[in-house]
């Protein structure tokens, strides 16, 4: 495995996890990883469903530090354990996301788009409120871009184009020359403000043919000078740590990629593939 480092993990800080953070490293371990970033989610303003109230994906960030720094010195000399957060962006929350980033050490931080119009595309109803799927999708997109347009502390944006996961017809009609016209603005902004774009695996585990981003993504994200390129699993149990992550290497030197990339303290480290 040339990728030694699992770079978006959901332990049960996230409201959507259940799995204990020493569980999720025990398995990185048995992988040969030598670094894990936990990256637990904290979205505010995120709408109540029937599965819960708004709140469920609002961190305990102090109580989830605590265990971090427990599990590095029970895993010291065995593995690296980054201190990272999975932030929810909205164009509306950009002053309280950075007041919250600015109150932690967060070794690394993915800016996603959870949410358009303040609505998350997992639940159905979300797709209903559009004319067409495609409508749907370029809606997302065109918040993503808002959404970097708002904010700025966020180091990587995360799954870009996640929405696909959970359409209708997942990737079946989706490709990057249909909606190059919506995703290329976003990688050109992320380039123009020197952030970094995530690879995510967890595509896979949803049936879908490519990563997140698809791979002529990745691609159009070298050709226009992006260089900064992390790579996560997205897992949110045990036995989906270090999914995919061979076939991630392979994936990122077919665009062009010579290096990936792991953050520590905020900062960027480049480690060949």
């Amino acid at each position: 495995m040339s990728i030694k480092a699992d770079c978006h993990l959901h332990s049960s800080f996230s409201g959507d996890s259940q799995a204990p953070m020493p569980e999720m490293i025990d398995k990185g371990l048995t992988l040969g990883l030598e670094t894990m970033c936990f990256t637990e989610h904290n979205d505010f303003d995120y709408p109540r469903t029937e599965e819960g109230p708004g709140t469920i994906f609002l961190l305990n960030t102090d109580s989830y530090l605590y265990d971090v720094l427990r599990c590095r010195a029970k895993y010291e000399g065995k593995m690296r354990i980054l201190f990272g957060v999975e932030l929810g962006l909205q164009p509306h929350l950009a002053d309280r996301n950075e007041d919250f980033i600015s109150a932690y050490d967060f070794d690394f931080v993915i800016g996603s788009t959870h949410l358009c119009k303040g609505m998350d595309p997992y639940y159905p109803e979300y797709f209903e409120k559009f004319s067409s799927e495609e409508e749907a999708i370029r809606a997302y997109f065109a918040e993503t871009l808002e959404n970097l347009k708002c904010h700025d502390d966020y180091d990587v944006l995360g799954h870009l184009d996640y929405i696909v996961r959970v359409a209708p017809t997942k990737d079946k009609n989706y490709s990057y020359d249909k909606y190059k016209d919506a995703i290329d603005p976003i990688l050109e902004l992320l380039v123009q403000q020197g952030k970094g774009l995530e690879l995510n695996t967890g595509s896979f585990r949803y049936g879908l043919r490519q990563p997140h981003p698809c791979t002529d993504v990745l691609r159009r994200y070298h050709e226009l000078g992006g260089e900064i390129i992390t790579v996560g699993t997205d897992a949110h149990k045990p036995q989906d740590v270090g999914s995919y992550l061979d076939l991630a290497s392979e994936i990122l030197q077919l665009c062009g990629f010579k290096y990936y990339t792991i953050y520590e303290k905020r900062s960027p480290e480049y480690h060949k593939l």
